[in-house]
């Protein structure tokens, strides 16, 4: 479910790592004899927000590894002590592994990332012409023959999320009674090819996406305006259109939670408390994601090159952490 990435270099600045030196005693720090395991997921920004929190974890002397781990197996490994902290949980897309852990005091939130967010069906913006009457759901159904692919015939498509990513768009289209299928994308580049290919040909896409994404620099896009999210949606079939079942309607607000092992706060103090003060702006994560996703750069340079424009940012967190 989860496999160790091997960085060959350190991505902090020497300048930088050599002001942070000896800011933190061993007390302060925790078992600097033991690696702190962070979780890589499936996409480009969770990669950012996890590279830049082990560089600064790294600049304070903790040995950090990254390693690879689904979206819902990293709550069995983070409560079982084999990942210590994942850094970017949409908690509207964590299934029910993440409320039961928590429950059971396994995991613990260290607090909110802080990213602006969106989160729904997204569409080309000349989808409106193909669909009169988006971006309300109700076009949907009247368009449902623009649609339909030789793999969901007789029912209109909707590409969802990869499936390791949970089933998101299938209990929207079945709660709302829709007559779509969710079609699972391989991957966030999947979703992404099929995105910029759909605008360049001017061919029907709906699509479960999120925001803050690089893609939107370059694709004009809408949102479908499902029922806005409420409480009662998940407890109430006489809440929204769907009169016999709960969930018709739109996906939560999301929040992007900082989450760790239940044991990581005693073993590492100073880690915990860099990461309890670490966030990341939004139209920062976004610029980076442009920088790794499309125009190819690497994310070790990228990383390496926020942190050094950016010391005053993040410099005080790790300062306040280990003084």
């Amino acid at each position: 479910m989860f496999h160790l990435t091997k960085l060959g270099a350190r991505l902090i600045p020497g300048t930088a790592a050599l002001m942070l030196a000896g800011m933190a005693t061993a007390a302060e720090l925790g078992a600097t004899d033991e690696p702190i395991r962070l979780a890589i997921n499936e996409w480009t920004g969770q990669h950012i927000s996890t590279h830049i929190a082990g560089e600064a974890l790294r600049s304070m002397g903790y040995d950090v590894e990254y390693v690879t781990a689904g979206n819902y197996p990293q709550h069995t490994a983070l409560a079982d002590g084999d990942l210590h902290a994942t850094l970017e949980v949409w908690t509207n897309n964590v299934g029910d592994i993440y409320p039961k852990m928590k429950a059971a005091g396994r995991i613990v939130d260290i607090g909110p990332l802080g990213l602006t967010t969106r989160e729904g069906w997204m569409y080309p913006k000349h989808m409106e012409e193909l669909c009169p009457g988006l971006p309300a759901w109700e076009a949907l159904v009247g368009c449902r023959d623009r649609l339909v692919t030789a793999e969901t015939f007789p029912q209109g498509r909707i590409l969802a999320y990869p499936a390791d990513w949970g089933t998101r768009s299938a209990d929207i289209i079945r709660n709302m009674g829709l007559d779509y299928k969710a079609v699972p994308a391989g991957s966030e580049g999947a979703l992404v090819a099929e995105l910029k290919a759909a605008d360049a040909r001017k061919t029907p896409l709906v699509m479960m996406f999120w925001a803050p994404h690089w893609v939107f620099a370059e694709v004009e896009a809408g949102w479908v305006a499902l029922p806005a999210y409420e409480p009662a949606c998940d407890t109430d079939p006489a809440w929204g259109p769907n009169p016999d079942a709960t969930g018709d309607c739109g996906v939560e607000a999301p929040v992007t939670m900082k989450v760790a092992w239940a044991g990581f706060e005693e073993k590492w103090p100073a880690a915990w408390a860099f990461l309890e003060a670490y966030t990341l702006d939004t139209a920062a994560q976004e610029a980076m994601m442009k920088a790794i996703d499309q125009d190819g750069e690497p994310i070790e340079a990228v990383v390496a090159a926020w942190m050094e424009e950016n010391a005053a940012v993040w410099t005080p967190w790790v300062e306040a952490a280990t003084q």
